[in-house]
């Protein structure tokens, strides 16, 4: 039984027709149209098992017919479908793009219902023939696309770390030794604690580290923790939960410990952490899992935490300063991170490299020092180590007008600079290298015409005071060490400092 314009009334209802009898009608008529107007459909059942499926839909996606994918689930063959979800929450999809292989159709999923409402199964359509106007929204998905994918690539690209342990430069036996140390834990994806003088080169390491891992294809995320306030460190390191506080993002923002995931956080400075935020970082690496700021949920973590400190974190253990047992789940692998001054060796090849990186940045030729000049930069103590040699040398490559630059006119640049480089070069070649005596530690000792740097004076009184405390403790260190008040570890390392025979 057909329907005709003059049928109907001004509502639209046949005279006499109820509009029961009208939608039995018409339903099938728009379906049929509906079907004929796009490029496929198909319909599933409560179990998201297909039903139907037209062949121009099968044609399209491969197939020989519509029968030969009756009775399948939907994502055995059309893994990008939603028509289970239409079915599991009974709300259309008016208008999707549905992924497949290299295309992306557009398409529209209704619930199908009994007459009691019940949903008793969906039916998808492919409006693909309709794509043409839909051409500006395509391109501009596509440009979206394509501008989330290098977002993407440069922020793993940001993410990756830059050094590998060769970067260390130094031939001396400590250098070869710390790099030796470092290879061996690259092998392990145990957590490392590398401890050293600021300027030393430990980001470096843990850069060199990670990149000889297991883990080096995963993200390398660093973190100063001295220079994020104490009230944003939780934040920083955990993530937030959306509105977690006043003023925070609507959105939810993942922590570095989450950004890290798959790779290595590299934690600087911890030693400045809070007791109150030790007590969170001891429990996520234990349980490699992290609850965000403001949220009641934890998230599984895969990451390798490399920590680095400058102070003793042993001697701040017994001061109550840092948690012991934190202390004992960051030191599995150790690592001392020599000074400058311990490989003054080194010194002619990291000057070389550092020039040669100074002229790419700068755009300039690289600068070139007499032997002179070499030789009166190995004497320096260099209390803040490569980073100071660094900026010297930079100030060098800005002041050097032409020709390879002399002790002499290093020397006025060292002059410039701060007081524990302030050497004049008549009084550098006589500095004293040699082991200073217990005897000889007395000020009125001292030649009055010789300045002397203010870190080699420090250097002078502590090797004074190891050397006493050792002669008045009979050669006992524990005892020495508890009288001077630092760890065992630490007296340790401060008589391989200074070449103290243990």
């Amino acid at each position: 039984m057909g329907l005709s314009a003059a049928d109907l009334d001004e509502n639209g209802l046949k005279i006499g027709i109820s509009p029961e009898h009208f939608r039995s009608v018409a339903m099938p008529l728009l379906f049929d149209h509906l079907n004929a107007q796009c490029e496929g459909t198909v319909a599933v059942n409560r179990e998201a098992r297909i039903v139907w499926m037209s062949d121009k839909y099968a044609s399209k996606i491969g197939l020989a017919d519509g029968r030969s994918a009756l009775g399948r689930e939907i994502e055995a063959v059309l893994p990008s479908s939603r028509l289970r979800e239409v079915v599991d929450s009974g709300q259309p999809s008016l208008l999707d793009l549905m992924p497949f292989g290299d295309e992306h159709f557009v398409v529209t999923r209704i619930p199908l219902r009994a007459d009691d409402g019940q949903v008793v199964g969906a039916l998808g359509f492919v409006l693909f023939d309709r794509a043409r106007h839909l051409k500006p929204l395509m391109e501009k998905f596509g440009r979206l696309q394509a501008r989330l994918a290098e977002t993407e690539r440069a922020l793993l690209q940001a993410r990756r770390a830059r050094y590998t342990i060769a970067n260390f430069i130094g031939t001396s036996a400590v250098a070869t030794e710390i790099k030796r140390q470092a290879r061996r834990a690259a092998q392990l994806d145990a957590t490392v604690l590398l401890h050293g003088e600021t300027g030393t080169g430990k980001e470096l390491l843990a850069q060199g580290i990670h990149n000889l891992s297991a883990r080096a294809d995963g993200p390398f995320v660093a973190v100063n923790m001295a220079a994020v306030p104490d009230n944003l460190v939780e934040a920083e390191l955990f993530g937030t939960a959306p509105g977690a506080f006043t003023g925070a993002d609507r959105k939810a923002r993942l922590g570095k410990f989450e950004l890290a995931n798959g790779g290595t956080l590299f934690l600087d400075e911890i030693g400045d952490l809070s007791l109150p935020l030790q007590v969170k970082l001891l429990r996520v690496l234990q349980e490699q899992q992290v609850e965000p700021l403001g949220s009641n949920q934890v998230r599984p973590l895969d990451v390798r935490v490399i920590a680095a400190t400058h102070v003793d974190l042993e001697a701040r253990v017994a001061e109550g300063g840092f948690r012991a047992d934190l202390f004992y789940r960051l030191n599995v692998l150790s690592l001392r991170v020599p000074a400058l001054r311990e490989r003054r060796e080194d010194v002619r090849a990291l000057v070389e490299a550092l020039l040669d990186d100074i002229a790419a940045r700068s755009g300039q030729r690289p600068l070139e020092l007499a032997d002179d000049a070499l030789a009166l930069l190995a004497e320096q103590a260099w209390p803040g180590n490569v980073r100071q040699l660094r900026n010297l040398l930079e100030r060098a490559q800005l002041s050097a007008e032409h020709g390879p630059l002399d002790g002499a006119a290093l020397a006025a640049l060292l002059s410039t600079a701060e007081p524990a480089l302030a050497v004049p070069v008549a009084v550098a070649s006589s500095r004293a290298a040699a082991p200073v005596a217990l005897s000889e530690a007395t000020p009125d000792t001292l030649p009055g015409e010789c300045v002397v740097p203010l870190a080699d004076c420090l250097a002078r009184a502590e090797r004074t005071a190891l050397l006493a405390a050792l002669r008045a403790c009979g050669g006992n260190r524990r005892l020495a060490a508890s009288r001077l008040g630092i760890s065992r570890a630490g007296l340790y390392a401060k008589l391989q400092q200074h070449g103290i025979a243990r």
